[in-house]
């Protein structure tokens, strides 16, 4: 330990002797000030896309960051995690989900939900449509528009988000008006068609199926936005899927019942295999150099147009 102090010691006083003592002192001291002025401003960019946390609800779960967009009456993205419908947290989208669409001049949320088996998938997709409610209710104080919303959700999240879209009874119960969300971006979801996925998808996820949503055939239906696309739903689908057989079969089936509904719905697909492409999608999008980054931010443009 003492050695390390010292051999720190003689660095730092190696620093203030070139830094006072050579003819370029004035040009390393301006340099030194602009490294530390950087990372001050660094720090002030940090805390400023820090969101801010609200209760929607009474549980402890039910709470949501927002951030607040740079322009007043911007339109709104809010981003639902995934995680089985047992397991995740609204910091899932913290990072490059976040400040990207701050930069593209929008306001963001992100949202927590209860989780299953404290409360059931109903719950949680009213949860969404609650959360939903909560900031359309709160949209000239937190400064959006409260009429230009978009709601993203991945893997649980996107079928969470497909079904709010779908089956317009949630946001009917939470007193918002279905036209306040412009559109649904669901990624990479396995779950549209419930029975399909317990029935097709294996045993990976197999157990997980059986305690989200039960062995009742009936209650399987009612849970799957493909079953439940018939019209009204929300107003356009943006279905995002990576190189997994079931996510990407069940992703055509929910896009193309929604068009056979008349519902405005693109499916597109990316390059990613397995639980890795699956995690990379939530992970890296909002990366500029993630392929489904782009595509996402020229779709809210043309929804957010309307």
């Amino acid at each position: 330990m003492t050695t390390s102090i010292h051999a720190m010691f003689k660095a730092l006083l190696l620093v203030f002797t070139v830094v006072c003592l050579t003819p370029a002192s004035a040009q390393i001291g301006g340099r030194l000030r602009e490294l530390i002025a950087n990372r001050r401003q660094a720090g002030s960019v940090s805390a400023q896309v820090a969101g801010e946390e609200f209760s929607y609800g009474s549980d402890a779960l039910q709470k949501l960051d927002y951030w607040k967009p740079t322009t007043p009456g911007s339109p709104l993205v809010i981003f639902v995690h995934g995680g089985g419908w047992k397991r995740g947290d609204k910091s899932m989208s913290v990072g490059d989900k976040s400040s990207h669409y701050l930069q593209q001049g929008y306001a963001f949320a992100s949202v927590n939900y209860r989780l299953v088996p404290a409360c059931t998938v109903e719950e949680q997709a009213q949860d969404v449509a609650n959360a939903v409610a909560y900031l359309v209710r709160n949209a000239e104080k937190l400064g959006f528009d409260g009429k230009c919303v978009a709601l993203i959700g991945h893997s649980a999240g996107a079928h969470l988000v497909a079904l709010v879209g779908t089956d317009l009874s949630y946001l009917k119960i939470a007193e918002v008006g279905a036209k306040a969300v412009r559109g649904v971006i669901p990624l990479d979801g396995a779950a549209y068609d419930v029975p399909r996925q317990i029935a097709e998808g294996g045993d990976f996820m197999h157990d997980t199926y059986l305690q989200a949503f039960g062995t009742e055939p009936e209650r399987q239906k009612k849970l799957s936005p493909t079953l439940q696309a018939a019209a009204p739903n929300a107003p356009a689908f943006l279905i995002l899927h990576v190189q997994r057989v079931d996510g990407t079969a069940q992703s055509i089936a929910l896009g193309e019942a929604l068009r056979k509904a008349g519902t405005p719905a693109e499916v597109k697909g990316f390059a990613g295999q397995g639980l890795k492409g699956h995690m990379e999608i939530n992970r890296d999008l909002g990366k500029p150099d993630y392929p489904a980054t782009p595509v996402v931010d020229a779709w809210l443009k043309k929804v957010f147009a309307k």
